[in-house]
């Protein structure tokens, strides 16, 4: 499998490409970084230094890739974190370039704008752009409920109204869904749930919360789950996959005492996950 993955990257910590590209690795995923950023850290640390990357050089890397002949050999097209407003274009052209290449190929969008403790902590046109330019031709998306909600316009909190924002979502053009964040009030105390749904159904998988917050782990999901999901087409095997690597990571990360996450120090968890959460179906 190959992964062109357009995202943000930095030297220290874990977010973006930076966050997604070696867990893919570690579990036999060839990927193709492009970068949007190219910062010293991630922003959660409130200074950082380093270049946003103009949309023009970005489509340029992607040109110097198409002149290779390999578009072709691309199966999924990844997009995360994008920096500045004119990246969105540069995704869409290279998503239709990537397909023309591979009709088979998917695009996968981390529809990256913020959370629901921090509000959005992207340039306001970016969550517009992604709504009503980018999602529309993406086949996966993997927004929080945060960002759910934005994306269709309500306010997800159970578990019908976060099914219900997932049909509309749907119905923006992505096939399937994963909510990487559910947070409803009837859970079990202590937990924290992710949800998917495509055609063939929607699955829940509950996990123990633990007391952190991780930048760059919803990265490492978006990335796992796609891989995952690409790969046996279930997207319930997907969920329980990318649901044990990302606890196993987070776990390990809060026994360190780190603030960022144990990316490397966590691999077996990528390459032998435990499988010790079995996904619910809800419908």
């Amino acid at each position: 499998m190959k992964v062109l993955s357009i995202q943000s990257a930095v030297a220290y910590g874990h977010v973006g490409n930076s966050a997604a590209v070696f867990p893919l690795q570690r579990i036999g995923v060839e990927v193709l970084p492009v970068y949007t950023v190219n910062f010293s850290n991630h922003t959660g640390y409130g200074a950082w230094r380093g270049p946003m990357i103009a949309p023009d050089d970005v489509r340029a890397v992607i040109t110097g890739i198409e002149e290779r002949g390999v578009l072709g050999d691309i199966d999924v097209v990844l997009s995360g974190y994008q920096g500045g407003e004119g990246i969105a274009e540069v995704i869409i052209e290279t998503v239709a370039r990537v397909k023309a290449a591979n009709p088979a190929a998917v695009y996968a969008c981390d529809p990256v704008m913020g959370n629901a403790r921090s509000g959005c902590f992207v340039a306001p046109a970016i969550p517009v752009l992604l709504r009503d330019r980018v999602v529309p031709v993406a086949d996966i998306i993997t927004p929080n409920q945060f960002e759910l909600g934005y994306l269709t316009g309500t306010e997800p909190s159970d578990l019908p109204s976060t099914l219900e924002s997932v049909d509309r979502a749907r119905e923006l053009g992505p096939r399937t869904v994963l909510v990487t964040s559910v947070e409803r009030p009837d859970r079990e105390q202590g937990t924290l749930e992710m949800l998917v749904a495509d055609d063939e159904g929607a699955w829940i998988v509950t996990t123990p919360q633990l007391p952190l917050k991780a930048n760059g782990s919803g990265d490492v999901t978006a990335a796992l789950f796609t891989a995952h999901y690409r790969e046996t087409g279930s997207a319930a095997e997907a969920l329980a996959r990318t649901a044990s690597s990302v606890f196993g990571l987070l776990e390990q990360t809060l026994a360190s005492g780190q603030r960022e996450l144990q990316l490397v120090e966590a691999q077996e968890h990528y390459a032998h996950p435990r499988m010790e959460f079995e996904p619910r179906r809800v419908r």
